[in-house]
């Protein structure tokens, strides 16, 4: 099968599964415990790809004669049996399929995911929150773990947060989710109840492992601390535990207010800036080779990835792949999947629409 950033290669797996597998046999490979670790995690990784396609292999021929069994019987009553069977299969080799779509480097990595109110005040800011609930209440659906890292509050709403989402190919599926999102609706903050516009931009990027390695020169680097903010009272810092990196040549900005200790949030911005910076290389490569139409824009009209409308009707709707519902309620408590499935299967084939005039 033929998935976005390479082939699925059964065969292929399976030589390096026995690769590594002789390897973990060889003396004094656990002398070496992190490297060792290392290796067991990338044998899991590759037995995950490969052994539920056999198991499903298995259960389609154990219907198969069921099937033979129940026509030379002339047993109709196995008949449901069989359908119910079929049925858990084929939502089995869905789920296998899109796994086999997210092929792509860091596509198993937990995620960074940046959401920012555009211009709007009020409205935009509330705008993001309810889309910041939205993507933890997905990962709490997938049980992935969110820690906020960085956040701004605003009236009404956020100006800005950072999460990490961490679980297994969190970035795989939300990479699906970076872009500008627009939501249409009679605004609880117009007392004439006007129908508003708002924007909000999201983007997703990996978590880098070892396997990842993004070299950041310590002169291109500039470090600010500061207060981190809070509720007030007690909760205020009385340090300058805060940390803001700036790296110069891209102008990336990123922040970290959520440890107590300065040490602390030091190494979760840095880790940070490596992932947008590997992103950002990453999409500055695939711009040159014309392959990418740039995810990142105004967080404005005409450059939406997908509208959400609440009045006078319901519906969510993504641009480029046309995948829409009507159960706006559902989306907004984290039903994404659908969505995410849609933009994989669109990626691999290269299907990915532009948002047209007249959009919704």
């Amino acid at each position: 099968m033929k998935k976005s950033g390479g082939v699925f290669d059964p065969d292929g797996i399976k030589a390096r599964i026995a690769e590594k597998e002789e390897f973990t046999a060889s003396p004094g490979f656990w002398n070496d415990n992190k490297k060792a670790e290392k290796v067991m995690a990338e044998l899991r990784s590759l037995r995950s790809r490969i052994e539920p396609w056999s198991a499903l292999r298995t259960d389609i021929g154990d219907i198969e004669a069921l099937y033979e069994l129940a026509e030379e019987s002339d047993d109709e009553s196995l008949v449901s049996e069989i359908e119910s069977q079929l049925d858990a299969c084929n939502e089995r080799f869905r789920k296998l399929n899109i796994l086999n779509l997210l092929s792509e480097e860091a596509d198993r990595n937990d995620s960074f995911l940046e959401i920012h109110a555009g211009a709007g005040g009020t409205e935009a800011c509330d705008w993001a929150q309810m889309l910041a609930r939205m993507y933890v209440r997905w990962a709490e659906r997938r049980g992935y773990k969110v820690e906020t890292v960085d956040l701004l509050e605003a009236d009404g709403g956020i100006k800005s947060v950072t999460y990490r989402i961490a679980g297994e190919y969190a970035f795989g599926y939300l990479k699906a989710e970076s872009g500008v999102h627009r939501l249409v609706r009679i605004s609880p903050f117009d007392s004439n109840a006007r129908r508003h516009t708002s924007f909000t931009s999201v983007h997703a990027f990996p978590v880098l492992d070892d396997s990842i390695v993004v070299d950041i020169r310590s002169e291109d680097l500039r470090v600010d601390t500061y207060r981190a903010g809070g509720a007030g009272g007690q909760h205020v810092n009385k340090t300058d535990s805060a940390v803001r990196f700036t790296h110069l040549p891209t102008g990336i900005v990123v922040a970290c207010q959520s440890e107590r200790s300065q040490t602390m949030n030091r190494q979760l911005a840095m880790s940070v800036l490596k992932a947008r910076l590997y992103e950002y290389y990453r999409e500055k490569k695939e711009q040159e080779n014309q392959k990418f139409a740039a995810e990142k824009r105004d967080i404005s009209w005409g450059n939406q990835i997908r509208s959400y409308v609440f009045q006078p009707y319901t519906m969510v709707k993504d641009l480029r792949t046309r995948h829409e519902t009507g159960n706006i309620q559902a989306v907004m408590d984290g039903d994404l999947d659908p969505f995410m499935e849609a933009y994989l299967d669109k990626k691999w084939k290269g299907t990915l629409l532009e948002a047209e005039e007249g959009d919704l």
